[in-house]
Formats: structure tokens, C-alpha cells, sequence
């Protein structure tokens, strides 16, 4: 009888991030309400930084069917967009746009960091009025 002679392979090299998903699109625009706007507070660095919830709702058409979307989405603005979630309250609403992010390095959690803020009520050129 012939035994075949099993010869090791070399494991398939996995795509990592720092290969083609590194060029992959990040990016999210989410319109809705502030439900909840935390205190302003600094990195070690002296950027400015505010922590804030949104609260979206819509509708959208999946598979061909309309479909009621709402949830609340943890948000993050530094730098000049923090200094504009400042002003705001409660309620006012928003269009943002940014990526997704980790909130840290232990914690998974997905977080919007907000690169663009326009407020659709009571404002102008994106500033509250």
C-alpha cells in the first residue's frame, strides 16, 4: 500500500487592517435630536472634548420594505466641534457627520466621533444663533 506523504502547508495569510481594509470608508451621517450633552472637559493635551447622545429617528427601505429605524447613537466631538455641542440643549437638532470609532482601548464600544455639526434649528452657518 501507497502512503501518501502529507506535506505541511504554509497557513493562508488573513487580510489585516493594514492591508486593503485599511483604505475601507469609515464614514457615518446621522440627523436627529440631543437627548443628553455632557460636561466639557480637556485631554492631557488641552483639547477640548464633549460627550453627547443622539437620538435619531426615520424611515428606510430595506429589501424593498419600509421600515421605522430608531435608536440613540454615543457620540464624541473634540476640538472646535466640541466647543460648538457647548451651546447646545436638549432637544435641538442636528445633523453630524464623522466615523466610528472604539470609545478605548478596552472597550469595543462604538462611538461616532463628529468631524461636521450643523444645527437645523436656531442657527447660522452651523453656530447657534
Amino acid at each position: 500500500m501507497l502512503r501518501r506523504r502529507w506535506r505541511q502547508r504554509k497557513p493562508r495569510r488573513l487580510l489585516l487592517a493594514e492591508d486593503k481594509l485599511a483604505h475601507a470608508g469609515n464614514e457615518v451621517l446621522l440627523a436627529g435630536r440631543l437627548l443628553e450633552r455632557g460636561a466639557m472637559r480637556y485631554t492631557p493635551a488641552g483639547i477640548p472634548v464633549i460627550e453627547f447622545r443622539l437620538a435619531h429617528a426615520s424611515e428606510q427601505i430595506e429589501a424593498g420594505q419600509s421600515r421605522q429605524v430608531e435608536c440613540e447613537m454615543p457620540c464624541m466631538a473634540l476640538g472646535q466641534m466640541a466647543q460648538l455641542m457647548a451651546d447646545s440643549k436638549p432637544g435641538d437638532g442636528l445633523t453630524t457627520k464623522g466615523f466610528l470609532a472604539a470609545r478605548s482601548r478596552n472597550s469595543r464600544t462604538l462611538v461616532l466621533h463628529v468631524t461636521q455639526i450643523e444645527f437645523l434649528e436656531g442657527n447660522e452657518n452651523g453656530f447657534q444663533t
